[in-house]
């Protein structure tokens, strides 16, 4: 490695004394891939000795560096005077200033090369295709803002967006956007009552909806869901609704009204508003396990820059680009690096309405050959399918219009990483592991691709600006190599400003983790830190394993069993055990072709025990032919935790994407 990358502020010293304040971290991965020297020469920052000046004048001249780059980034109408007024847990970025988000992403690129490039690439699930250019989405924002404007809708009124994966939803964004509107994305794989429960939390004036969705070969009913949603929801006055599948919808006078009949006949040009600074862009609300949802506010300049830069950096954005991510702009990371990031910096976005294994699990290499796709960024749950559906998909397809990879949305094991990284990149194409949350905006810690050299399972180094700390729970620093809680210590651009209608919540829950240390935003994650300053994160707190007196992250118990040949997924949960503290429970998806038996648990027990000690050998070992996931693909451990101890599946199940899998597993108690 290149040196170790020091940290600008020293933090008091570690205290190591104190029993039970961090996690027991083991991961013993060495492997290094250092950039290629032809990937750096085209690369926008191409060294580790780049990265570490900008990143040292970012922390040690915050001001400085903000105002360079909100300057040279954004189109301002009215310059902002102050870069920061932070008085915690409360930032305000770039006071004074005025701009418009959707200017920012579109009107800015006409009259440049830009404008008749395109914008967004769509492949329906059924195979429709369709190609819209800067000049033909800016025409169809202008059109729809001016139906907004028709319908009575001001700054500040809030829009619930309940949509398929399909150009329209784009459109939405930057229409709310471009008339101060306030919007709330809700995945369209969301129950009425999920759906109802969002809409009456900010008092959602319109709802924008669709007939249906394609999703494996089957409409989804979004329209039906609205008016269920609807029966408890009276702040909503009208429903703009989208045909898209042409499946039999109900059409209530006086409140519903179809998008192209709205559409049709407006006006081509439309002058967006300027906005402050702070003026709120969107409320996404966290789907969580249980409780109520979390509205999650950020506002317009800072969450645009961060999502710009990250973009411009991460993805080492070049102009012939074809960015393809497949997330849902229902998730923070379809708003950064769908929407705002990528139209901003000018980028061609391709975006794909329907499941990756529909009408075959090799849809996704299908169309990145067809459509000659350049960057893919996804979910390790999703790399991890891919692998358990086998290699021969992959290897019907060339995939070499591929020049870099990313992952998203949760720690990815090793050796998931070194599949993607040779059976999807070939061995050539970087990948980028970026860590960050709804609640960051934008990423937080990641590799840069032609600077950063890369480790298997680790998100590497903090971006601009970024301050992150591994601390105990009274909030110290622990030593290099050990676990604890990932904190950020420096307010950033792109964070969350509150929870909407919820300030209380919003103090408590993300800065009063650690007495004496309230400018410390508190993750939720649990990570370390290795001896060259990289990042790994070990998974949530709340699934932290306390095992005989060692606290374990879930994430490297999991990325010991996938290392295994036979598995392809697995996830880890505790049960309540009078000797222990908590059994270790293990569910385990083998890999196709692999008959599940009690030699091959005791294997893997071995296995485990092998990789990280004994301590984490598990006690059962369950096998199952899925896990229960949301639709976004994350494991839903608490429904693991209940099924482990017997107990009845209670809390929110409304993101949970197949029933019939937690019913399987019941099934095998």
């Amino acid at each position: 490695m290149g040196g170790v990358l020091q940290l600008p502020k020293p933090m008091p010293k570690p205290v190591t004394n104190v029993m039970d304040q961090t996690i027991t971290s083991v991961s013993r991965e060495h492997r290094i891939f250092r950039p290629s020297a032809e990937f750096q020469r085209q690369a926008n920052l191409g060294s580790l000795s780049a990265y570490k000046k900008l990143y040292e004048e970012s922390v040690n001249s915050p001001e400085k560096f903000w105002r360079r780059e909100a300057e040279s980034h954004l189109v301002w109408r009215k310059r902002f005077t102050d870069v920061l007024k932070w008085t915690p847990p409360h930032a305000k970025w770039f006071t004074g200033g005025r701009l418009n988000i959707a200017e920012n992403c579109l009107d800015r690129h006409l009259g440049t090369a830009r404008e008749n490039k395109a914008a967004i690439i769509f492949e329906g699930e059924p195979g429709d295709v369709r190609t819209i250019t800067y000049r033909q989405l800016l025409f169809h924002v202008s059109r729809l803002a001016h139906v907004f404007e028709n319908l009575g809708l001001n700054a500040g009124d809030r829009v619930a967006i309940y949509l398929p994966m399909v150009p329209e939803a784009i459109v939405a964004m930057l229409a709310c956007a471009r008339i101060g509107a306030v919007h709330t994305v809700v995945f369209g794989g969301f129950s009425p009552e999920a759906l109802k429960a969002r809409i009456n939390d900010c008092k959602a004036r319109l709802v924008i909806t669709a007939d249906g969705g394609w999703r494996r070969g089957k409409i989804v009913e979004l329209k039906a869901n609205v008016d269920k949603a609807l029966e408890g929801a009276p702040s909503v006055q009208t429903v703009l609704v989208l045909r898209r599948c042409r499946n039999e919808v109900s059409m209530r006078d006086g409140r519903d009204i179809w998008w192209h009949e709205a559409w049709e006949g407006g006006p081509n040009i439309h002058k967006a508003k300027a906005f402050d600074s702070e003026h709120p862009l969107f409320i996404l609300y966290t789907s969580g396990s249980t409780g109520k949802p979390k509205g999650v506010l950020h506002t317009s300049a800072g969450f645009l820059l961060g999502a710009k830069m990250t973009a411009q950096h991460v993805f080492d954005l070049k102009e012939n680009d074809r960015y393809f991510c497949s997330a849902d702009i229902g998730w923070i990371t379809g708003h950064s690096y769908v929407v705002y990031g990528l139209l901003s910096n000018g980028a061609t976005v391709f975006i794909y309405e329907g499941a990756p294994n529909h009408p075959e699990p090799d849809r996704f290499w299908r169309m990145i050959d067809r459509h000659g796709l350049t960057i893919l960024y996804t979910a390790p749950t999703a790399i991890r399918a891919f692998m358990r559906w086998g290699d021969n998909y992959v290897l019907r397809h060339r995939l070499d219009s591929l020049r870099l990879l990313g992952s998203v949305g949760e720690p990815i094991n090793p050796e998931a990483w070194m599949w993607y990284h040779t059976m999807i990149g070939k061995k050539r194409c970087p990948i980028v592991d970026t860590w960050w949350q709804t609640e960051t905006g934008a990423i937080m810690i990641t590799p840069l691709p032609g600077a950063t050299p890369l480790k298997p399972g680790s998100a590497t180094l903090p971006f601009f600006g970024v301050v992150p700390k591994v601390v105990d729970s009274l909030g110290h620093e622990v030593p290099r190599g050990t676990g604890g809680k990932l904190v950020i210590t420096r307010p950033w651009p792109s964070m969350l400003r509150t929870l909407w209608g919820e300030d209380d919540r919003y103090k408590r829950g993300y800065w009063g983790e650690f007495p004496g240390h309230e400018d410390y935003y508190f993750t939720g994650d649990g990570a370390r830190q290795d001896k060259d300053g990289y990042f790994w994160i070990v998974g949530r707190i709340d699934d932290v394993l306390n095992i005989s007196g060692h606290r374990l992250g879930t994430a490297e118990v999991e990325s010991a069993l996938v290392s295994h040949p036979a598995v392809a997924e697995a996830a880890a949960v505790g049960k309540p055990d009078d000797l222990k503290g908590q059994s270790l429970v293990v569910f385990v998806t083998l890999k196709a072709g692999i008959p599940p038996g009690d030699a091959l648990k005791e294997e893997l027990r071995a296995h485990v025990a092998g990789e990280i000690g004994a301590m984490a050998r598990p006690d059962q070992i369950r096998f199952a032919a899925g896990l229960p996931k949301t639709r976004s693909g994350k494991i839903m451990r608490r429904i693991l935790k209940e099924i482990a101890t017997g107990g009845e599946v209670r809390g929110d199940t409304t993101t949970l994407e197949d029933f019939s899998v937690v019913a399987s597993l019941q099934a095998e108690e």
